[in-house]
C-alpha cells in the first residue's frame, strides 16, 4: 500500500451528526481510492462541557494493519536505527490487531485541540491520506520538486483571479462559514 499525502482537517459542527451524509462521502472516496480516512475522532461537547468520543476509520483491517507496520517501522527506525525499524513494524501490526485499527489521536490529544470548541455544539478531527495524490506527488519527486506549503483557499479569494463570480464567491463563502455564524 503506497501513502499519500497526509493531511489533519479539524471541522467544527452546531450539531452532532457524524453518521450520515458526511460518512456517505467519505466512504464514496474510499471505494473511487481517492482518500482514506486513517483515523478520526469525533467529539460531541454537551452544555456542560462534557465530551462523547468516537473513532472512526476506513481502512480495511489488512490495510490497518500494514499501516500500523509503517508506523511502528518510523518509530522505531528513529529510536534503534535498522534493527528498531524491524521491531517496530512488528510491534505497530500487532498493536493495530489489538486496538482494532489505527488510532492516532489519543483521547490527550484531541483534548488538546477540542477544549477552544463551544459547550453544545461538536467537533471532527479527520485524519486523511490522499491515494489520488500519490502519482502527482511521485512525479514531483521524480523532477526534483517538494512541497514547500498547501492550504485551502477561501471562495472570497478565487474571485480576484476569476475563478468564480463574487456571488458563487459569496455563496461558497456563506455554505462554508454559515454553521459558525449561527
Amino acid at each position: 500500500m503506497a501513502i499519500g499525502p497526509v493531511q489533519l482537517i479539524v471541522l467544527g459542527f452546531t450539531q452532532p451528526d457524524f453518521h450520515g451524509e458526511i460518512i456517505a462521502e467519505l466512504e464514496r472516496l474510499r471505494e473511487s481510492d481517492m482518500v482514506r480516512v486513517i483515523d478520526s475522532l469525533a467529539v460531541y461537547k454537551d452544555e456542560q462541557g462534557e465530551l462523547e468520543v468516537e473513532h472512526l476509520s476506513n481502512l480495511s483491517e489488512d490495510q490497518a494493519i500494514e499501516l500500523g507496520s509503517k508506523i511502528g517501522a518510523l518509530i522505531g527506525l528513529g529510536i534503534e536505527g535498522e534493527e528498531g525499524m524491524e521491531a517496530g513494524a512488528v510491534a505497530g501490526a500487532e498493536q493495530v490487531e489489538a486496538d482494532g485499527g489505527v488510532h492516532v489521536f489519543t483521547e490527550q490529544e484531541g483534548w488538546d485541540i477540542l477544549e477552544d470548541i463551544p459547550n453544545g455544539s461538536a467537533a471532527a478531527l479527520l485524519l486523511l491520506e490522499h491515494h489520488w495524490a500519490v502519482p502527482l506527488r511521485d512525479a514531483i519527486a521524480r523532477a526534483g520538486g517538494f512541497r514547500l506549503s498547501d492550504g485551502f483557499i477561501s471562495p472570497l479569494d478565487l474571485v480576484e483571479i476569476g475563478l468564480v463570480t463574487a456571488e458563487e464567491a459569496k455563496e461558497l463563502h456563506e455554505l462554508e462559514t454559515s454553521a459558525a455564524a449561527g
